[in-house]
């Protein structure tokens, strides 16, 4: 069971190192590089580093071997942001646990049946827009009034005339 200070540390420890990776390891081979999480031994000497790291197996050997070889530059970059008695060692290790999510995603999407999105309008199918359109049609052929007496027009007039000033057709 981690302690509270080895999390905290190992928080700090995630933060420094993923924030070095993106803006000073000049090394090429790192890219695509995400620090999913750090584990920090209880004495606080050592920590393991897991990384997920976009690409195929090729990258992602270079991209780990990039990051071992960075690892002094990265323990120097802890040890001027995080005040403690020990540097750690550091040790990276890959995480498959977003790969493996990926692929999850996309075996649930061959098996789940597609889901049909309309765009007529919030949530209604295109029958009931056919039923609508009819009804509008109906209203325009019979001349009832089916907006509750509110004004047809965006200048809020009901479309009476100065003849006809109750707005009576």
């Amino acid at each position: 069971m981690s302690s509270r200070r080895t999390l905290k540390a190992a928080e700090a420890i995630r933060e420094v190192v993923s924030t070095a990776i993106l803006l000073e390891v000049r090394d090429p081979r790192v890219r695509d590089v995400t620090v999913t999480k750090v584990d920090v031994a209880p004495d606080m000497k050592s920590a393991k580093v897991y990384v997920s790291i976009m690409g195929d197996e090729r990258k992602q050997r270079l991209s780990l071997q990039g990051l071992q070889n960075s690892a002094g530059f990265l323990q120097k970059a802890i040890a001027d942001r995080i005040d403690s008695r020990y540097t750690p060692r550091l040790t990276f290790e890959t995480d498959d646990g977003v790969k493996k999510s990926l692929e999850v995603l996309r075996l649930l999407k061959e098996v789940l049946p597609p889901e049909e999105t309309s765009s007529p309008g919030a949530g209604e199918s295109p029958a009931a827009e056919d039923r609508l359109s009819d009804r509008d049609e109906s209203d325009a052929a019979d001349g009832s009034d089916h907006n509750g007496g509110q004004p047809d027009d965006a200048d809020g007039s009901d479309g009476g005339t100065a003849d006809d000033p109750d707005g009576r057709r």
